[in-house]
């Protein structure tokens, strides 16, 4: 079964367009070369030093590879992390999800040009029932294979995506929703975010 991370990093003031560029030209291909699936990263429309994305692994145990791979054994990491961690102030907000209903396969963009679409995450408790979501997700209970990245544990949220065409057509669907108690992430895709 599919294993998610979102991942929700806060960053240093004015730092969000450094980490973004070192990530989308750096960090991207040697991830998905190690083993895992970097589905889509974003600008938090609402904080301008929030970055958010999402990760993806085949399992818990392609996970750990993968992480392992990437993090600890891998040229572009090593060679970039000094730089990447200098942006960030906590990268520790971390869910680790299961798939209700999983993201379709996604093709990275060729065009590298930023789209106008938006990504609406709502995160909430794992009662609260979303309206026809892109994709769903549950929190994974199973333990953090991979210590060295902290994820938050004693949860049990569901998350709900989705894609609209623009941030007006966001805004007008959010005007629609009964949803409350819910933490709302407006998302802005990079320019080679998959999901978009």
């Amino acid at each position: 079964m599919t294993v998610v991370e979102l991942r929700q990093y806060t960053l240093r003031p004015g730092q969000r367009d450094i980490l973004i560029d070192l990530f989308d030209r750096e960090l991207l291909e040697p991830q998905e070369a190690a083993g895992c699936t970097v589905v889509g990263q974003f600008r938090d429309e609402d904080d301008p030093d929030r970055f958010v994305w999402f990760r993806s692994f085949p399992d818990l145990a392609a996970r750990h590879a993968a992480l392992t791979a990437f993090y600890l054994e891998g040229e572009a990491w090593r060679k970039h992390r000094d730089a990447a961690n200098a942006t960030m102030l906590d990268s520790d907000n971390v869910l680790l999800l299961r798939p209700e209903s999983d993201f379709p396969p996604l093709d990275r963009p060729l065009d590298a040009v930023e789209p106008a679409s938006r990504v609406l995450v709502l995160i909430g408790p794992a009662s609260v029932a979303f309206p026809e979501p892109f994709a769903s997700f549950v929190t994974e209970p199973a333990e953090n294979t991979f210590r060295a990245l902290p994820v938050r544990e004693g949860e049990n949220v569901r998350v709900g995506v989705w894609i609209f065409p623009d941030l007006a057509s966001l805004r007008s669907f959010e005007s629609r929703l009964a949803t409350t108690q819910v933490q709302r992430l407006r998302l802005a895709p990079t320019a080679r975010s998959s999901l978009r």
